[in-house]
This record gives C-alpha cells, structure tokens and sequence, in this order.
C-alpha cells in the first residue's frame, strides 16, 4: 500500500479506495468515484466559506497563521515593511521575483506616468451625490475605466495584460483621491509626477492652494508601510472574488470591481472603521472594564481588531503597523483614542478569556488610529485597503491564468429544496 494515499472505507457498500495525497491535500474530483449505486452522483464534500479547500496552488503569498508568519514570494513581511517600498513589493508580488534597479525605474516611471485619468471621468464621478461613499464610487469608476481600453479583454496577450496592470495601479490613486475631492465639494487635484507613489496619492487628496504639496516624510513613509501590508494576503474573500470572477475570462477591470466590491463588507475591509467605532463608544479607559464583561457575556459586543480567520498568533503587520502608529503620532499628534487601544491590547494578552481564544490584535487594530490621525474620513478606510491590494489581486489573477488545472469557477451545491412537484393554476393553489 502506497504510504502517500488515504485509505478510505465506504461503510454504505464495503468498498475500499486509495485516495493520492499530494501537498498534503486529496483533489475533490477522486471522491467522485465513492458511490452508493451506478445511478449516485458520486461523493462530495460540504464547506461552507472554504473552511478547509484549497481552490488553487499558489506561489504568490505564504501564511502560517499558527506561527504567526506573512511571505511574499518568500520574503519576510518585516524585511519588505522596513527596506521596500510599495512599489517595489507590487512589482515583487507580480513578477516573482525583486527587481533589478533598472527594472525598478522603469516599473516606476510607467506606474508614475499613467496616474492621469480620462477626463470623461470626471463626468462619472460628478454624476454621485456628494454623500455617496467613496467605496461604491471606487467599484463604479474601476469598472467604466475597462471601458476605455476595449484591447483589455485579450487577456492572454502578455504585452496587452501588462498594459492594464501598470494602468490599473497607477490609476487607483488617482480613482481614490478623485472620489475624496468629489465627496468633499473640492476640486480635482492631479497627479504631480515628481512625487513618490504615496506622496502623490496624499497630494491629489490634501493639496489647496500651495503651488508644490510636499507630504510630510514620516506620514508618506508610514501610508508606503501600510499599503505594504495590506498589498496581498493570500487567498481571502475578495482575492477569491477576483480569482472567481476572473476564470470567466473577463477584462481585469471588471475582476478588479467586483474584488473591490467584496473588500466593501465590513467583514472584510471596513473592520479597521468597525475598531474606530468600537474605540468610540467605550470613550474612556474607565469605560473598558464594562465593556470586557459584555463582551464575555456574549451580549452581541465583539472585541474589534482582534482575532483573525488564518491567525492563531499575533498578525505580524500588527506588530509593524502599532511601530509605525508612533511614527505618526509625533507629526500629527497622539490620537485621544491610542490609550484605549493599548488598555485593550493588554488586557486581551493577558486576560485567559481572550488567550484561550487566540484572540490577538490584527492588521486593523491600529491601522485606523494611523489613518484617522492621517486626516482620512472612515468612508475612506476601504479605500485605502483597496488601492495596494490591487497589485495582489492583479497578481493572483494573472497567476489564475497562467494555471493549465483552472477553469471557469463552478461551486457544486446540496440541494435541499422540495422534490419534483406539477404546477397548479393560481386557482387551485
């Protein structure tokens, strides 16, 4: 007996199968073969939110959410957090491997030199009500942009596939910022292309009337970590959103949208504005000992920020990103809410409730104290998480489409509905 295989018995019929095991997984499509009659579909497994099924193989991003590890392309999350910069992670996550200096200054004078948009954009974004939230004109815009590149859709042409990657991320910034100045009644502020990638994203947001915006160093060094950070992580809700909906085979426009419209939950990229809510309304650091029993007596309260799907161990970018809170506290001033926040961090280290949970501190505990501190209104926060994951989702939909084992996305179901049944007139019914 091959020592690589699951022996499995079907109690049902007595019948014995040897199921390969490769990557420490079995492929689903072998348990087909498990049936109760000639006429049975075959076995399949149930799991719900893919607690336990890998969809794709991957060489992009490594996790081991037990030790507490983050790898792009293999490289530690520290290392690229203290010495990259966005940029440079972007083209690393795209191509595999770091760049060469030469390849780094191309790569950075396409993305700086296509920031501008078409100026019938402009009229999209005019058409939103001023309250709109700067997400949905984000989905919206993303997605009216693939219309003004129709050579997009051959998507397995590699120069025209590259085109729209090095467009894709340049304009994110620029989409972003737009749908800010939209929002706050201002006028458009364009791209100044001496400027860093996230120099120029803070310029096209808070420059006025100063002839030449210069971003503070410290706030342009901590929004390069923070899109560092959040650049790729694995095969999440819209990573697999944009996997999903790109196996259709459609224009990277379209994916990036809906990716971009699964980022919009709350579940997903508006937990960091769920942190500065909850932060909020406990108000005082006297306020916290009432809020941990409510949260213990399972009153509906969670405990924001802590706690992650993959993580059993403290999320590293938390860790980097509470080091960089600092950084940015002594330009813009300590927010009024840090002390909470490390009253609850504590707390939740040391109190067993929270240890025997694993529930640490993630990537959202302290990202929102840096961009409410960064003058960023909440409405922005999934925006902000959205503009460096795209180099991730591009990069994994690229990956997708280069893979021989992957199809179109088709998720079996159990149905559980009534059995076949005559229709009756409305009369009779």
């Amino acid at each position: 007996m091959a020592s690589n295989t699951l022996s499995v018995t079907d109690n049902r019929t007595g019948k014995k199968y040897e199921i390969p095991i490769n990557e420490g997984t079995i492929k689903a499509i072998d348990l087909r073969q498990i049936k109760n009659d000639a006429n049975d579909f075959g076995l399949m497994t149930y799991d719900p939110a893919f607690m336990n099924t890998a969809a794709c193989r991957s060489a992009i991003t490594f996790i081991d959410g037990d030790k507490g590890i983050l790898e792009y392309r293999g490289y530690p999350i520290e290392q690229l957090a203290e010495q990259s910069n966005y940029l440079e992670t972007a083209f690393l996550l795209l191509n595999g491997e770091l760049p060469s200096k030469e390849q780094l200054a191309q790569w950075t004078y396409d993305v700086t030199y296509h920031t501008f948009i078409n100026e019938n954009l402009k009229s999209l974004l005019d058409a939103f009500r001023y309250n709109a939230h700067p997400m949905g004109k984000l989905i919206a815009t993303v997605a009216a942009l693939g219309t003004f590149y129709p050579e997009a859709k051959n998507i397995f042409d590699v120069e025209t596939r590259q085109k729209q990657i090095v467009r894709i991320v340049a304009k994110m910034i620029t989409i972003a910022a737009f749908g800010y100045r939209h929002m706050m009644g201002q006028p458009y502020s364009y791209p100044d292309n001496d400027l860093s990638y996230s120099a120029n994203f803070l310029n096209m947001m808070f420059k006025t009337t100063e002839v030449k915006y210069q971003a503070h160093p410290a706030l342009e060094h901590a929004l390069d970590v923070l899109f560092i950070l959040h650049a790729d992580h694995e095969q999440n809700c819209s990573t697999s959103a944009m996997r999903s909906v790109g196996s259709s085979h459609v224009d990277p426009y379209s994916a990036v949208a809906a990716a971009a419209a699964a980022l919009y939950g709350p579940l997903h990229g508006g937990a960091n504005e769920e942190v500065i809510r909850m932060l909020t309304e406990i108000g005082s650091v006297k306020n916290i000992p009432a809020f941990i029993s409510r949260v213990k007596s399972g009153e509906g309260v969670r405990l924001m920020g802590f706690g992650h799907r993959v993580y059993k161990n403290y999320d590293p970018r938390a860790k980097i990103i509470k080091n960089v809170a600092y950084e940015v506290f002594e330009v813009t001033g300590k927010s009024p809410l840090l002390d909470i926040a490390l009253e609850l961090e504590r707390i939740a280290l040391e109190d067993e409730y929270f240890v025997k949970r694993k529930l640490y501190p993630n990537v959202d505990f302290y990202s929102g104290l840096i961009y409410q501190a960064m003058k960023f209104p909440m409405d922005m926060f999934p925006v902000l998480f959205a503009i460096p994951r795209v180099s991730g989702w591009l990069a994994q939909w690229q990956e997708m489409l280069q893979d021989a084992d992957q199809k179109i996305a088709r998720p079996r179901q159990i149905f559980v509905g009534p059995e076949r049944r005559d229709y009756a007139p409305i009369g009779k019914r």
